[in-house]
């Protein structure tokens, strides 16, 4: 069964507005990656208000990067709920690779996704009011801060209207 067939099964194909969200998802992530990133490399972005660079070790380097990476790879996955590519499991996975996505699943795991992500965001935000720049940032560094992760408060509301309208186009059959 190819993915054009499964799509069609599935049901309706994802509005206009939801596809919008699904592209947006990974641009409101990017910003606190690069900002990571522009950490390691050394860029002055006002990390330190004692003047002396941040200089990561190598295994908080890996991490860092591997956080950014790992970070942006999720968000791009919101694209797996308005795209055909996301209703049939990779081939390549063990027991289930080629079958369709059971649309229970995919809802359940976007939803538990978008509620995870806005009780992380939700707390960090809440932090940054609470504590304001207890981090040694320059007053413009802790600005950058705040712009480069202030979208990521969007991820998982963003996140959780895509499961909604994967699930209104999705039925779940009955059970009698």
């Amino acid at each position: 069964m190819t993915t054009a067939t499964v799509h069609r099964r599935a049901g309706r194909a994802a509005p206009a507005w939801a596809v919008r969200v699904a592209h947006l998802i990974p641009l409101v992530v990017l910003p606190s990656g690069l900002w990571r990133i522009a950490l390691v490399a050394g860029l002055p972005i006002g990390a330190s208000a004692y003047g002396a660079p941040v200089d990561p070790d190598l295994g908080e380097t890996v991490y860092i990067v591997s956080l950014s990476l790992i970070s942006e790879g999720l968000a791009l996955l919101a694209l797996g709920l308005v795209r055909p590519w996301g209703e049939v499991f990779a081939s390549w996975l063990p027991l289930v690779g080629g079958r369709p996505v059971p649309p229970r699943f995919a809802v359940t795991a976007a939803t538990a996704g978008a509620t995870a992500l806005t009780l992380i965001w939700t707390y960090a935000a809440w932090g940054v009011v609470v504590n304001g720049n207890d981090l040694a940032f320059t007053p413009h560094g802790f600005a950058l801060l705040l712009a480069c992760y202030s979208p990521l408060i969007l991820w998982g509301p963003l996140l959780l209207l895509l499961a909604w309208s994967y699930h209104r186009r999705h039925p779940h059959p009955r059970r009698g």
